[in-house]
């Protein structure tokens, strides 16, 4: 039976797909992270670096970092004793569109709303 494989293959692409956005997501939910993106936006910048613009420990600042580069979103080089970060391969492309997609659904509802308030403005008075 074909069916069934192509539910499965449909299945596995939509759970891939969603774990994508998931660790994005949660990268993105703390402020310092998207402060460390922000910041590599306009150039490198050392895990000393990072530390001191965010006044954290360098323990503190490795963890947000191995979050947002696990999730792909910069990169870590290493020479010698400097652990250098920048901007990771991931564009956000797939996050923007499920946004675009959700703000497209929420206006659509929200017409609704206005319609059907047009339409009963008048019966009740």
């Amino acid at each position: 039976m074909l069916f069934p494989t192509i539910v499965r293959v449909i299945v596995n692409h939509m759970v891939q797909y969603s774990a994508r956005l998931d660790s994005s997501f949660a990268a993105l939910s703390d402020r310092t992270r998207r402060g460390i993106l922000e910041q590599l936006g306009r150039g490198e910048a050392s895990i000393s670096d990072l530390a001191a613009n965010f006044e954290m420990t360098l323990t503190g600042i490795k963890k947000h970092v191995q979050v947002l580069e696990e999730a792909r979103l910069l990169t870590t080089v290493k020479v010698g004793r400097v652990r250098t970060c920048r901007l990771g391969p991931r564009r956000l492309a797939r996050e923007t569109a499920w946004m675009a997609k959700y703000g497209q659904m929420l206006e659509a509802r929200l017409d609704s709303l206005g319609e059907f308030l047009e339409r009963t403005k008048g019966s009740t008075s």
